[in-house]
């Protein structure tokens, strides 16, 4: 008897244009002590506050409570992690109350769930070039079109910002204005106030996307976006446990004006109906009783240090000609090196990287348009000082061993 193959059936055509991510991809090394990764945005674990999360998931889980915090629960989140969350968002010079928020499954969830609220086949997404490569994934995976904005040291450029919105008309602007992912940039005051008189007067919804900010090392604050009054109804802020907490717990938050909230809601309804419980019962009574601050003032001081060791480190080992931001915060550094004759392609010095014992992440991908294959994403904030040096100096040797202008 004859057995016919039968192909597999097609996965969706959404599929079709949306990349791996090779950040995801490079986690894998993670585990091999061998590598010194400088690619994954990873917090440094050893400053993880085990002790006081573990016992709030033990107050969380005891008595009366634990029961209920193992049941299925309100879409919208737990209201004391709410409640929580909106003081110290006001705090920080953003006014929120409790209704204002909807708690997410990490503020990568909060993404797909204004794509799927804000976007339609079709609709235009403008975002910073380079951007963080996620949130070009959602809106890929969501039908968008993603058109590019041009940035510098103070990030994305207003002039640039309304051609964008006067030739594609955009439905969304996506920025991470606080030490951005990929090029730890952050946007001055004045753009910030000049972008929000252009979305403003274009219409278009600004997502916030804000993991970094309470991450920085020198420099002064810059208010929110979503704090001036012209973006009130058309600005979304979110914000993460990720980066202050631990990114294990997979919760962020969405701070979502009036209009668009029911609409979100019924995003998250639709996606996984609500965040873990137990989660969120654990941090609410972490954020209540443990001083936060005082963790992420640590924190600060210990990844103000690894940047200030990598910055130091690449003067000495990158090539003649090489660049890479500043940043004031966040977890990452953006560099080009030197490419004169316009044919270096970072991702194909990455094999000889990897045989070497470090890695990065190649520019190319945290591009929507034509990318500057030139460039590379580093992170500080996973390794200790020396570590980092050893790092770099394994990187170096690596360029001038396969620099193509030689």
């Amino acid at each position: 008897m004859t057995t016919r193959s039968i192909p597999p059936a097609p996965v969706s055509s959404r599929l079709a244009g949306v990349r791996s991510s090779p950040v995801r991809d490079l986690l894998a090394l993670v585990g091999d002590e061998d590598v010194i990764s400088f690619a994954g945005g990873l917090p440094a674990a050893e400053l993880f506050d085990v002790d006081g999360l573990r016992e709030s998931f033990v107050r969380a889980l005891s008595g009366p409570a634990g029961r209920r915090n193992l049941q299925y629960a309100a879409t919208e989140g737990d209201p004391e992690l709410r409640e929580l969350v909106a003081a110290r968002l006001t705090r920080r010079g953003v006014p929120t109350g409790p209704d204002d928020l909807l708690v997410t499954t990490g503020s990568q969830q909060a993404l797909t769930l204004l794509t799927t609220a804000l976007l339609e086949p079709g609709s235009v997404v403008a975002v910073e070039e380079p951007s963080y490569l996620a949130a070009l994934q959602t809106f890929s995976l969501g039908g968008a079109r993603v058109v590019g904005v041009a940035s510098d040291e103070d990030g994305a450029i207003p002039e640039s910002v309304e051609e964008v919105f006067r030739e594609h008309r955009p439905s969304v602007l996506y920025l991470v204005p606080n030490f951005a992912n990929p090029t730890g940039r952050t946007l001055s005051g004045p753009r910030r106030a000049r972008i929000a008189e252009l979305a403003a007067e274009h219409g278009t919804w600004v997502v916030e996307d804000d993991p970094y900010g309470e991450l920085r090392y020198s420099g002064e604050h810059v208010a929110a976006l979503a704090a001036d009054p012209l973006l009130a109804d058309r600005c979304v802020h979110l914000g993460s446990f990720s980066k202050i907490g631990a990114p294990g717990l997979r919760l962020g938050w969405a701070r979502i004006p009036r209009a668009l909230r029911p609409a979100v809601v019924v995003a998250k309804q639709a996606a996984d109906l609500q965040t873990s419980t137990i989660d969120q019962a654990a941090a609410a009574d972490y954020l209540a009783r443990a001083d936060l601050d005082a963790h992420v003032a640590r924190v600060v001081t210990a990844y103000r240090e690894r940047r200030d060791a990598l910055l130091a480190v690449l003067t000495t080992e990158l090539p003649a000609g090489s660049s890479w931001s500043r940043p004031d915060g966040g977890m990452f550094t953006w560099v080009r090196l030197p490419d004169p004759d316009g044919i270096l392609d970072t991702a194909a010095l990455l094999p000889a990287a990897l045989a070497a014992g470090v890695a990065f992440v190649p520019g190319a991908s945290f591009f929507a348009g034509a990318p500057d294959r030139a460039t590379l994403r580093m992170s500080f904030t996973t390794h200790a000082p020396d570590r980092i040096a050893a790092g770099v100096a394994r990187l170096g040797a690596v360029l001038r061993a396969e620099d193509p202008h030689r």
